[in-house]
């Protein structure tokens, strides 16, 4: 297969592709504009512009390491590794890094400063995972790798888009019959037309229709103002801003950000490379982690200050016929709009409504192959594993409604003439209220580095339905000293922001209870031993 091919499949993954990559550019603007104080130019000719870099670098990339894998192997049917802006990083560095600067000193520039600072350092974190995580693909279950992926696609993918489904059924639910007619009843649709094109048309006419009964997606004025935007912005060196923040003052100030999001992230891209040769692609982990790195760095120096990553849903992708050429037309695709200015047009013309079917169906199919490519004994492990992402997700829902039920207090206050500073946050709430419906405590920890615990606990769960209760022992040790040193459990509120713990002692609670469970489990093993020793004897 020519490298420049381009087959249906590959039509239907890039419109897939497109419609998450530009959910994701449409949340880092509006984030950067509503949140961060960024005039929409300087987004538009400064941080789209180096986004579009490490996009156009790593898709590129997997494309052709796709091809070549091809090419070896003598196989057509090689998906390349999906890849884009990191959203848990997206809203970790806005939130607890841009957002705070912009706070404290009304500047907008030192807000990115420090978005680049924190980006440049998640790269260079990437960077060295990328030399060690083969190691720790080694010695995980594959369930325990999955599980935290399939727990990310039902949540944060699979959940959100469908209750944005259910939000606007009108208009969502025949995109999403046409794309379920197509991928999981095998329908073709006349003259050849593309499931996932079709499903994109769809969703735009009947949002276009949305105002003849009352509830209209199109804006008036919103393609006006996406012109406003039209223009060149070749992309921008920000090395010497990056050199003015990177001062170790301030990689401390921010590390509590830093570190988890940059361990998460070479996690992340490990299990979703896991998740790849699940599906029958095997890629090298080393250089497909390191691009991933070098993608983060590339656009770091070109003023964006978001890091990428390798994306989940490959099955996906590859359930949708896509091979690589689909990667390489996402990036080129993104790079032009970026250089530009379209995205303010393509905002207005095409809504998230519109292509949100595919991304739901990924979820689905990321959160099935956690159980289809494991063992089967081995789905328990799955189930455990799929729960600590549950919890994250409902910590973000719980975070936002205290968020903005404190922006109407504060608006009630202002009306009212109040000069007295009141806030309504989490972190006046008792931990163990009983009238909840929940433990507060108990989601907040759980939510805490969610996708480690997902590993461990899944991880856990295998070795003790293989009876290796030694292994089992190993892995809640790996958990105490994670938990003692806050990487999983450890919080701190402040206000409605929920801070990592990142210390010598996190908390007594956590560490004493995972070294429990190591003595359990070398006791039995112990006990098992000294069973098998005595039958042999007789």
């Amino acid at each position: 297969m020519n490298f420049f091919t381009i087959t249906r499949g590959d039509l239907d993954g890039f419109f897939g592709l497109m419609v998450d990559n530009l959910i994701q550019i449409l949340v880092l603007s509006a984030l950067c504009i509503g949140v961060c104080g960024f005039p929409l130019i300087f987004v538009t000719s400064v941080v789209l512009p180096g986004a579009a870099v490490s996009l156009l670098v790593g898709n590129v990339f997997y494309a052709w390491q796709a091809w070549k894998l091809g090419q070896k192997t003598k196989r057509t049917d090689v998906t390349a590794i999906p890849y884009g802006i990191n959203t848990v990083s997206l809203f970790a560095f806005v939130f607890f890094v841009m957002f705070p600067t912009y706070q404290a000193t009304g500047d907008y520039i030192s807000a990115w400063k420090a978005g680049l600072l924190v980006s440049f350092i998640s790269g260079c974190i990437e960077v060295i995972g990328s030399f060690v995580a083969a190691k720790i693909r080694k010695y995980t279950p594959r369930a325990a790798l999955l599980s935290a992926l399939a727990g990310i696609a039902i949540t944060f993918i699979s959940m959100d888009f469908l209750l944005r489904t259910f939000e606007r059924p009108i208009i969502a639910f025949i995109p999403l019959g046409v794309i379920l007619l197509q991928y999981f009843g095998k329908v073709r649709f006349p003259f050849g037309i593309p499931g996932g094109l079709l499903s994109v048309l769809i969703g735009i006419l009947l949002s276009f229709l949305s105002g003849f009964w009352g509830d209209p997606i199109y804006k008036p004025g919103a393609i006006e103002s996406g012109l406003e935007t039209l223009g060149i912005y070749f992309p921008k060196l920000s090395l010497s801003p990056l050199l003015d923040t990177l001062t170790y003052a301030n990689i401390k100030a921010y590390f509590s950000v830093i570190l988890p999001m940059g361990i998460f992230n070479v996690i992340g891209s490990l299990q979703n490379i896991e998740s790849a040769e699940a599906s029958g692609d095997s890629f090298d982990t080393k250089t497909s982690l390191l691009v991933n790195g070098l993608g983060t760095l590339a656009g770091t120096a070109f003023g964006s200050p978001f890091p990428t990553t390798i994306y989940i849903g490959h099955p996906g992708w590859k359930a949708l016929g896509a091979k690589h050429s689909y990667s390489m037309l996402s990036g080129v695709f993104m790079t032009f709009v970026s250089l530009f200015g379209l995205m303010g047009l393509i905002q207005a013309l095409i809504p998230i409504e519109a292509g949100m079917a595919i991304v739901l169906w990924i979820g689905i199919v990321i959160t099935s192959q956690a159980f289809q490519a494991i063992p089967k004994h081995h789905s328990p492990a799955v189930v455990v594993g799929l729960l600590p992402a549950f919890a994250g997700w409902a910590v973000l829902i719980i975070q936002n409604v205290f968020i903005f039920l404190d922006g109407k207090l504060q608006s009630t206050l202002q009306e009212l003439g109040v000069k007295q500073t009141i806030h309504f946050s989490l972190s006046d709430i008792p931990p163990h209220l009983t009238f909840l419906p929940y433990a507060l405590s108990g989601v907040l920890a759980l939510s805490q580095g969610f996708l480690i615990t997902s590993m461990i606990w899944s991880a856990m769960v295998v070795f003790v339905l293989e009876r290796e209760w030694n292994k089992a022992a190993i892995w809640a040790t790996i958990a105490a000293i994670l938990s003692m040193i806050g990487w999983i459990h450890a919080y701190e509120l402040q206000g409605n922001a929920i801070l990592n713990r990142f210390t010598e002692l996190a908390n007594f609670d956590f560490p004493i209870a995972y070294l429990s469970l190591t003595t359990l489990f070398l006791l039995v093993w112990f006990l098992d031993a000294k069973g098998k020793a005595g039958k042999l004897e007789h």
